[in-house]
């Protein structure tokens, strides 16, 4: 499922270089669902990536509007850059062929997997434990090169969200389910299951998120701009700062 997202992907990321330069001062970044870095409530968007983009790009001159899209949907908008920012994506290399990274990344996520409460499986980081187990994944998500590696080996189940994957979860429809801790906690809370499902306590991997943009060089400026607010923010101490306001880890 995941390749053939990224090819599909790959095509429509060819469409970019037909558009015209770029030269609107207003900039379209988007993202999905993302508790702490991304989210909407009402009309209005909020989270770390929001006040780290308003505080870098706001002073150099451009006016950045948002929208929260399906995942998959967000990543299609940039590389066919109907999007400028997507929001968030962790770096691995099928995505470098899509997207141009930020020189920095601004969050950090552990990814782990979620069972029911009284599992006998006690992972450690064989992976032969997981053969013959219903797995789920969210949708064009990554979850680093270790476990990425092995999908073709696993039973992965597709899921949309996180909240779907929680309720097959409970309802042993999912023997396990790979995410992460910033969005899966606050979805445990709200659906009443933190006494029914437990985080194994080994994790998959820890993964960096970044800010990425289209890979036509009319970005390039955009880019470069951006990257340098950031490292200025990183440098004095303002990254930190929003990062514990949101309680979102940083690298």
């Amino acid at each position: 499922m995941c390749s053939s997202f990224l090819r599909r992907l790959s095509l429509a990321c060819c469409c970019v270089l037909l558009i015209a330069p770029l030269a609107a001062r207003e900039l379209l970044a988007v993202g999905s669902n993302f508790p702490g870095v991304f989210e909407q409530h009402g009309s209005g968007h909020s989270g770390l990536a929001t006040s780290v983009l308003r505080q870098t790009l706001e002073p150099l001159g451009y006016q950045v509007r948002f929208e929260l899209h399906p995942w998959a949907r967000a990543q299609h908008m940039v590389a066919r850059g109907e999007g400028d920012i997507l929001i968030g994506p962790y770096k691995n290399a099928a995505r470098e062929q899509l997207f141009a990274f930020s020189a920095r990344p601004f969050y950090r996520d552990h990814i782990v997997f979620y069972c029911q409460r009284g599992s006998v499986l006690r992972w450690r980081g064989d992976y032969q434990q997981l053969l013959g187990r219903r797995i789920g994944v969210v949708r064009a998500w990554a979850y680093g090169a270790h476990f990425d590696s092995r999908r073709e080996q696993l039973e992965l189940v597709t899921v949309e969200r996180v909240e779907n994957g929680l309720k097959m979860l409970v309802a042993g429809r999912l023997d396990l389910l790979a995410s992460n801790q910033r969005n899966t906690q606050p979805e445990l809370l709200a659906l009443g299951l933190a006494d029914k499902l437990e985080q194994l306590a080994t994790p998959i991997d820890l993964q960096d998120g970044y800010f990425a943009f289209p890979r036509d060089e009319r970005y390039r400026p955009l880019r470069e701009e951006f990257d340098r607010a950031l490292q200025q923010m990183i440098e004095q101490g303002r990254l930190a700062q929003l990062a514990a306001d949101w309680q979102v880890e940083i690298p």
